[in-house]
């Protein structure tokens, strides 16, 4: 990806100068003033750095680059000016928490120095970042695939989930998307507290009783329990907790949250009874007919964007196969179960490397039948258009 760096100043002679000095050696873009850079930022992002002049009319460079830093936060800042105060730089380095402080005017070598350096800052945070999230999400993944061990029924419905909730995300362009797909991922990991067949007949439909329902209920603030103290996954702990009340109730719950926290529990929300109702026999178009009636439980423009959706299979097999022919990644199309009716994986299950051997270990010692219907995908199971 190209590293583009942004220069803001309200003189249209500065950015020329910019342009001119530094577009052979960077990928240079101007704006105008702070309120045509926030916009730049917005559509035409992401940029690796953005630095500021610090006395522009309206909005001065260290609100500018607060603003900056709230909207786009791995961007590193700069500032530059030609009034070396000392209060313009607190403020600046307070609010914007900027890396490097320039004073005009600045000669060419020493301005190439500086956004060399702030070049590399960008790679180091981006390299920190997507080592810390793909560790946690493959540390996320082991932990779900473990458990779905215990409680088959359960994690058997978290493929659906999962899917669900990243075509929502990938279609309102939420950032960060990896905390959307965790929350998917761990919401209902808390049904391991719970037996095997009271979350069965919960995710079947089946009327509980009034205290296994309650216990059933109290599922997502488990999980919250557990995952609260986890660096980096507050905010995913937070989805998951509310992921079973109101839109309206989780707008009053949770005003002090950044808004796509609020929207992630909603899509949470929506994605979980999109699934539940299709799994249990409603269609596409059933399904979606249920959650409108019940705006604004559910929020609308979740509801809206399952609507447009069109689910397919990717071009996914069917077939039986062998349990030896088995392969991680296949999903299942029927429970698996001992002679004795102990339920070894449930269907609709993605078979995981733990859960494979599971099967195999049940099938050597005679307890289960030798074949077992699967889809095998080609691209990805029950894709979202």
């Amino acid at each position: 990806m190209t590293e583009k760096i942004l220069f803001v100043d309200d003189e249209p002679a500065a950015l020329d100068g910019y342009r001119r000095l530094l577009h052979r050696t960077f990928d240079v873009d101007t704006a105008l003033g702070a309120a045509e850079a926030l916009v730049k930022v917005a559509e035409a992002g992401p940029y690796a750095v953005v630095i500021s002049d610090m006395r522009m009319p309206e909005m001065d460079g260290a609100a500018f680059l607060a603003m900056v830093r709230d909207v786009a936060p791995d961007t590193v800042r700069m500032a530059i000016t030609g009034y070396a105060d000392l209060e313009t730089a607190g403020r600046a380095i307070n609010e914007g928490n900027i890396f490097r402080f320039l004073t005009k005017p600045c000669e060419k070598p020493n301005l190439v120095a500086n956004l060399n350096a702030a070049l590399e800052q960008h790679r180091l945070i981006n390299a920190e970042k997507e080592l810390l999230e793909k560790t946690l999400s493959g540390s996320i993944h082991v932990l779900t695939g473990m458990l779905g061990l215990v409680n088959p029924t359960a994690f058997s419905r978290i493929t659906g989930i999962r899917r669900c909730v990243n075509y929502l995300v990938r279609k309102l362009k939420l950032s960060q998307p990896w905390r959307f797909e965790i929350a998917a991922m761990l919401s209902l990991l808390g049904c391991v507290t719970l037996e095997e067949d009271i979350v069965e007949a919960a995710l079947s439909g089946q009327t509980l009783s009034l205290k296994d329902q309650e216990r059933f209920d109290s599922h997502p603030l488990v999980t919250a329990n557990l995952i609260s103290s986890i660096p980096r996954l507050e905010h995913v702990a937070w989805m998951v907790a509310n992921q079973g009340i109101s839109s309206v109730q989780i707008q009053a719950r949770g005003e002090h949250l950044p808004p796509d926290v609020l929207l992630g529990a909603r899509i949470l929300s929506g994605s979980m009874a999109y699934d539940r109702l299709t799994s249990q026999g409603s269609t596409h178009e059933e399904a979606v007919q249920q959650l409108r009636a019940e705006i604004p439980f559910y929020h609308e423009i979740v509801v809206d964007l399952l609507a447009k959706a069109r689910p397919h299979d990717g071009g996914a097999e069917t077939q039986r196969c062998r349990v030896a022919e088995l392969r991680a990644g296949m999903v299942l199309r029927e429970d698996i179960r001992t002679y004795t009716d102990l339920l070894v994986a449930a269907k609709g299950q993605e078979i995981s490397s733990a859960m494979l051997l599971r099967i195999k270990n049940f099938r050597e010692r005679n307890q289960i039948s030798g074949d077992v219907s699967v889809t095998v995908p080609q691209n990805d199971t029950m894709i979202f258009a």
